[in-house]
């Protein structure tokens, strides 16, 4: 993952003040697989040369990353060109003023809270981490516990989306930048925390490891 400096990371997030290619950014990213243009023009409700236009702007900035693919399915001669596709770029962009650092903090606390057990969360760490989880998942106002979870996970940057099963998936870890040297930390952290927002919520959902491309190590199945 890359973090830019101020004057790109300004000026990418100031794309993102257009409407358009703010509707553009969030439907790709919703997706969680490359799209195309002609898709996401439909999706976003504008002609194919704009979505390409917009698209191909937020792929300058970093924002998004761009490939080709194709999308018919088809291979071999007469499968036709591949096409433009678009997903969420691994960049992170961060503004804060006055600067601060506070990843480097998280990875000191990381690096001393390993150091006091075998890599897993700390047993006082997993308390706090539940407790977390307990009042994000009982703020909500919503009433069905599943939209109370869901609700509690947006709230806490995990993008939440449940798939044909059921289970509810997480296509963001908002610690990812530990994740790669502190997996097992991080991991243990969210599980805990997982587990009690499904407490808080009231839910039987079952919050368990799962650890998938592109995807929070954590996953909601139903009961």
């Amino acid at each position: 993952m890359t973090r830019r400096d101020l004057n790109d990371t300004l000026s990418a997030i100031g794309l993102l003040d257009d409407r358009i290619r703010r509707d553009l950014y969030e439907w790709v990213v919703a997706q969680g697989r490359p799209v195309g243009r002609e898709e996401a023009a439909r999706a976003t409700g504008i002609n194919r040369s704009l979505a390409a236009f917009h698209l191909d702007r937020l792929t300058a900035a970093g924002l998004l990353k761009a490939g080709y693919l194709r999308l018919t399915g088809k291979v071999g001669p007469g499968a036709g060109r591949p096409a433009r596709v678009y997903e969420r770029s691994e960049d992170e962009f961060a503004v804060s003023l006055p600067e601060r650092r506070y990843e480097r903090v998280a990875e000191l606390f990381a690096s001393a809270l390993e150091r006091l057990g075998d890599g897993s969360p700390p047993g006082a760490l997993t308390r706090e981490a539940e407790s977390l989880g307990e009042e994000l998942g009982s703020s909500s106002r919503r009433r069905a516990p599943e939209r109370r979870i869901l609700s509690a996970l947006e709230a806490g940057g995990y993008e939440p989306v449940t798939d044909e099963t059921g289970t509810i998936r997480l296509r963001n870890c908002p610690f990812d930048a530990l994740v790669s040297e502190h997996r097992d930390l991080v991991c243990g952290t969210n599980l805990a925390m997982a587990e009690g927002i499904a407490r808080g919520a009231g839910s039987s959902m079952r919050p368990m490891l799962d650890p998938r491309p592109g995807r929070c190590c954590v996953a909601f199945t139903p009961a």
